[in-house]
């Protein structure tokens, strides 16, 4: 991994303690967040915020509403920065290193995409269907994923081939679709908007995860 500014490594800890063994740790955060900020439909942040945890039965992992609206701010803080890094045609992933090899462990990183891509099939589809450069960069990255979950139908030797070239591929295809978003009319992600935006009660549970209430929260 990159040298990375304090405030992705703190994020980074954050990650790493949170209390369900199944969250998402900083590189696969990132693809996840990549994908929600090229994804032709806008998904709020109170809609896939939980995916970063996944906690079973809607659990969260905090009981400090500070911890959780910090929590919230920094991950939609991330996806702001994705989004600008896109518009300047300087994507930056963040990979996590095999310490031994020193290999770019992308398929880490092509796991959160896939799971926020999941959230869209059928906005995704769409989308390949009316620009043939989307369409492209879709089956680019839809081989990738496969590769990383171990379902592809090439051979060894064509996989290596693909893998040692992934993560520039995988860059060059998401800002192909980020290019092919902003011909479609659709910008999700340009603006921050942050959990406490969405338009909650006071007494409803607040919209950042936090299991409080709104007013008690971020209201």
């Amino acid at each position: 991994m990159r040298q990375l500014p304090s405030r992705l490594r703190r994020l980074d800890d954050a990650l790493y303690n949170l209390p369900f063994d199944d969250g998402m740790l900083l590189s696969e955060l990132d693809g996840f967040l990549t994908g929600i900020a090229v994804c032709p439909d806008a998904i709020p942040p109170v809609e896939w915020l939980p995916f970063v945890w996944r906690a079973e039965e809607g659990g969260v992992p905090f009981d400090d509403p500070l911890d959780a609206q910090w929590f919230a701010d920094s991950v939609v803080a991330r996806r702001d920065e994705i989004v600008r890094d896109l518009s300047r045609d300087k994507l930056r992933p963040i990979f996590d290193t095999d310490d031994r090899s020193g290999e770019l462990l992308w398929d880490i990183w092509i796991d959160g995409f896939a799971a926020a891509m999941a959230l869209r099939p059928d906005a995704w589809q769409l989308l390949g269907r009316i620009d043939a450069d989307a369409r492209a960069a879709l089956e680019g990255l839809a081989t990738l994923v496969a590769i990383a979950f171990d379902e592809s139908t090439l051979d060894s030797m064509e996989i290596n081939a693909i893998e040692a070239t992934a993560p520039v591929v995988l860059t060059q295809s998401v800002q192909r679709l980020h290019a092919a978003r902003l011909r479609s009319g659709s910008m999700p992600g340009a603006a921050t908007v942050a959990p406490s935006s969405a338009k909650a009660g006071r007494n409803d549970p607040c919209p950042c995860g936090s299991g409080q209430k709104f007013k008690r929260c971020c209201g």
